[in-house]
């Protein structure tokens, strides 16, 4: 009994000695907190989904307030935080470019094939490590919703198509769907962008194996860019590239398309909001 009463008591006064140590050490080399750093962090929504280029909203704020760094990099709160943000730090508001997300497949289940019956992890990134997709298309949308769980703001939904769809008035930018696709289609595009970009990620240059898999993929046959009158598409990695400094909108390449790749931002993306 007088060995387990000495055992407690040693281990108490250890753990006061240690405790007392840690709280002076913690003391003695804390980093003092910017009170502008702190206010400006309070004015930011908390999404910490890194779409300002900083890992989180605390060095986002710590960069303002240090003045390294804009007060219109928060593509969630918008102009009315940038607003904020500005009257805190005293600088006048910077241009906030609205960012939402853009989904560069189109390969639902009526127009891509599977490779067979698959039992395995019921998510995106579970299906690519344990059976590098289910889809003939290696490149194609796996349809899990992975990013559907990610996103914060209930803007991504899955279609019946087995494709996520994008609530535009709901997109934020915030680009934490965009990190957690495993196939990369989910693209950040200026919500006001305009101009023409293609809705297939098939890179396979044979065009009988890419439309063995998908009966909407990119068949590489070129017209796209024999016809467009601006001269702004090439191909690379076979797939359509828009130089939009030069698109006009004008739709021939969208008209040209024998498989309907081809899209215009403003009008066959931006206008169906869900």
């Amino acid at each position: 009994m007088t060995i387990i009463i000495i055992t407690a008591v040693f281990a108490f006064v250890l753990a006061f000695i240690l405790g007392t140590a840690l709280g002076f050490f913690c003391e003695f080399f804390a980093v003092p907190r910017d009170p502008l750093a702190d206010r400006v962090r309070e004015a930011l929504p908390g999404a910490n989904c890194g779409a300002c280029g900083f890992p989180g909203c605390d060095n986002y704020a710590a960069a303002v307030a240090a003045g390294t760094t804009g007060t219109g990099g928060c593509s969630v709160g918008g102009a009315a935080v940038a607003e904020k943000i500005a009257g805190i730090v005293g600088v006048r508001a910077g241009a906030v470019i609205q960012m939402v997300t853009v989904l560069s497949c189109q390969g639902s289940r009526n127009h891509a094939k599977l490779k067979g019956s698959y039992s395995g992890l019921q998510t995106c990134r579970g299906a690519k490590l344990s059976a590098g997709g289910t889809k003939l298309c290696a490149w194609g949308c796996l349809g899990f919703g992975d990013c559907v769980r990610v996103c914060k703001f209930g803007a991504l939904g899955m279609g019946p198509d087995g494709l996520p769809k994008v609530d535009y008035t709901k997109c934020t930018g915030c680009r934490l769907c965009v990190n957690e696709c495993p196939q990369q289609l989910l693209k950040g595009i200026p919500r006001d962008q305009k101009g023409a970009m293609p809705l297939c990620s098939n890179r396979n240059p044979v065009r009988q194996m890419v439309g063995k898999g998908c009966k909407i993929g990119c068949i590489k046959c070129g017209l796209c860019v024999k016809n467009c009158p601006q001269n702004c598409i090439t191909l690379d990695s076979n797939i359509p590239i828009i130089d939009l400094s030069k698109c006009t909108s004008c739709g021939t390449c969208v008209e040209k398309c024998p498989t309907k790749v081809l899209k215009i931002f403003e009008r066959d993306i931006f206008s169906a909001a869900g």
